[in-house]
């Protein structure tokens, strides 16, 4: 027999103990159904007589019943798989239920048999006895059932087993392996995203895969001891990954250095990967890692003293973390005023770092770690840019008078060591004389290049005298000699803008007094410097130039420890590089009641970018640059007349996007709007 020849299929399900009934038909017209068998089965099941209570009406085993059951507790192991076109797809399992044959019908028979027995033998015992005697028989009324009585009778099982064959049949179709219905249903376990690139990248460890694949069943985890809450396990820890571990660590003891967190996590872990977890959830205060307020006082949560939300609590912290990135002590009382928060949270905030001194304050608890200072620079310049942006925000909301950051690059303040007023003196002595011949020597080498230098024609090197202070510095200065100005019209564009390079340095083809010009990518800083600007212009097409330093400190924060941009880049290699990159600076006249920034009137533009719109582009960038703000009507009619053709609305769309920004319907340049 074969499913295609079912009749019918009929089916009813327990909602509560998630349950399903099948009631599947039988062929009996098939040679290899017994049907001298299935017309015994019928007789002893209903007998023979056939009304509405039967359960098989035909008198004839007709049907068989087949009754679910759980395979397993935990099915997050399992999943359904299909595999098509070189892919497979899997598809989480929330249950697996199990069809068995239901063997009802029998009880029912036996049951059947017992009644004919009883019915035999009380026939026989009435003929064989005597009439009985007339019985009294007394009448009594049941008691209002009880809601305790009610309940249990509910939850009886012959109430259940009532309710259940209560249960109207549903019936159902079936369909067939290669039915078009049963080909639609199949496609909801295929993906149903249009690229598979976003799902295909694997952004975890094979260890961590595998745990989730397989994660470790309820029996393994009640096998484990419990420990107490405020006890690590080492073993454990282990075995989690490197962030967590990392997250877990920091959270218990707070404050670290990053040696002793290199022997907790082993011998094997890679120190770079170490680096990037611990910036996530610490920071650098004087050369050690404190771990980040809100690790601490997540989202949601309060004060257990005072009830203040997390959000000021963090503040408050961050704070205190900030006052020892400038000294090794602090004052609780002054913290306290700040931060008007209670004494008791503030005592919290300074026993996490700090240990109290009589008559002194607090004192940071660890002591100044300067080898990992001197060992990662480039950790220390980002950590150091994370807390200049960390202290105009603590400016702004305690309303601080701005305090100066210290002059190391590293922004950690060193340790405090007491020095004699002779000792300085016979330090900046020495300091003096070192300093004095260093600087000669490297006046007298400056001058040795100058000279052997070939001077280019028409170019003349002039030679400022050295500053009082001690300070040696040479200033040259390059005159060109004066072309004339080209009025061709092909031309003309070009020359009605700025641009801080002249036609021969753009090109980057010459050099100039024996150096390289600014953007030749002569080193891989300068190499990276380019592509940056080049991919960042591509995509913006018009920055100022605070905003391309935004996006530059962005793209410094995403580098891995050790990247050659971590060397430092100053304002002017930043333009250098913009304009050496193809693009230009436009000036725009902005108001003079402008509240603008230097760097936000730095505006670059690239001019060209290799598609249609270049041409579009550089005509809109030729109106800001004697218009701060353009009415579209103009732009319109400014592209029509230089392009020769009426252009569509969606070009015209394009290049106000590309460049421009629309504020109270006019329009801005990107940047140089000002609400």
């Amino acid at each position: 027999m074969t499913y295609d020849d079912i009749p019918h299929l009929s089916a009813k399900i327990k909602p509560k103990q998630q349950k399903v009934e099948l009631e599947m038909a039988i062929d009996t017209l098939n040679p290899n159904y017994c049907r001298s068998k299935g017309e015994q089965i019928a007789l002893n099941v209903d007998g023979a007589c056939a009304d509405e209570t039967s359960t098989y009406s035909s008198k004839l085993m007709d049907k068989q019943t087949f009754c679910s059951s759980q395979t397993t507790s935990n099915t997050s192991r399992y999943a359904a798989a299909l595999y098509r076109q070189g892919e497979l797809h899997l598809t989480p399992l929330h249950g697996i239920l199990q069809l068995r044959p239901s063997f009802s019908y029998l009880d029912k028979a036996d049951a059947k048999h017992r009644e004919r027995e009883a019915a035999n033998e009380a026939g026989d015992s009435s003929q064989d006895e005597a009439e009985e005697d007339v019985k009294q028989i007394t009448v009594r009324f049941s008691r209002p059932e009880s809601e305790q009585a009610r309940q249990r009778r509910v939850q009886s099982y012959e109430f259940l087993q009532k309710k259940h064959a209560e249960e109207p049949w549903v019936h159902l179709h079936y369909y067939g392996l290669r039915d078009s219905r049963s080909e639609h249903e199949r496609q909801y376990l295929l993906c149903q995203g249009s690229s598979g690139v976003e799902n295909t990248e694997l952004v975890k460890s094979p260890s961590e895969y595998l745990m989730m694949l397989m994660p470790p069943s309820q029996e393994q985890e009640k096998d484990k001891p419990v420990a107490p809450s405020n006890v690590l396990s080492m073993a454990q820890l282990r075995t989690l990954p490197l962030a967590d571990q990392i997250k877990i660590l920091m959270k218990n003891v707070k404050v670290m250095p990053f040696a002793n967190l290199m022997s907790l996590l082993g011998p094997f872990i890679d120190s770079v990967a170490v680096l990037r977890g611990i910036q996530k959830v610490a920071m650098l205060v004087q050369g050690n890692w404190v771990v980040k307020s809100d690790i601490l006082y997540p989202k949601d949560s309060s004060s257990p003293h005072s009830g203040v939300p997390a959000e000021v609590l963090c503040r408050g912290r961050d704070f205190v973390m900030w006052k020892f990135t400038q000294s090794r002590w602090v004052v609780r009382k002054e913290v306290a005023t700040v931060t008007k928060l209670s004494a008791e949270d503030v005592k919290d905030f300074l026993e996490h770092m700090a240990v109290v001194r009589i008559n002194k304050g607090w004192e940071f608890i660890l002591p100044y770690d300067g080898e990992f200072i001197k060992k990662h620079p480039d950790v220390v310049q980002r950590q150091h840019m994370l807390w200049t942006g960390i202290q105009a925000k603590l400016e702004k909301v305690y309303n601080l008078v701005k305090e100066t950051m210290p002059k190391k690059p590293d922004g950690q303040s060193g340790p405090a060591v007491l020095v004699s007023g002779d000792q300085r003196v016979q330090v900046a002595k020495s300091k003096a004389q070192q300093n004095h011949a260093l600087l000669e020597r490297e006046l007298q080498r400056r001058k040795e290049q100058i000279r052997a230098s070939t001077v280019l024609p028409g170019v003349r090197i002039k030679e400022e005298p050295m500053s009082e202070e001690g300070e040696e510095e040479e200033e040259r200065e390059v005159e060109e000699d004066e072309e004339p100005m080209d009025t061709s019209p092909s031309r003309g564009l070009h020359n009605r803008l700025a641009n801080g390079l002249p036609a021969g340095r753009a090109a980057g083809g010459d050099s100039f007094n024996g150096h390289p010009p600014p953007g030749c990518a002569s080193t891989p800083v300068a190499r990276e410097l380019r592509a940056f600007v080049e991919a960042t212009f591509q995509r913006q097409f018009v920055l100022t130039l605070s905003e391309l330093k935004r996006l530059f400190n962005l793209h410094l924060a995403s580098l891995p420890p050790g990247h050659t941009l971590f060397s430092g880049i100053s304002d002017r290699m930043l333009q250098d590089t913009v304009l050496a990159a193809g693009c230009k600076q436009i000036l725009v006249p902005f108001p003079p009641q402008t509240a603008a920034s230097p760097d936000e009137q730095k505006v670059f533009a690239l001019w060209e970018s290799g598609d249609m719109s270049d041409q579009h582009r550089q005509v809109l960038l030729e109106i800001f640059s004697k218009n701060y703000r353009v009415r579209r009507n103009m732009i319109q009619s400014r592209l029509t007349q230089e392009c020769g053709e009426d252009l569509s609305k969606q070009e015209v769309d394009k290049v106000l996007k590309d460049c421009c920004v629309s504020y109270g319907g006019m329009w801005y340049l990107k940047g140089t709007v000002q609400s």
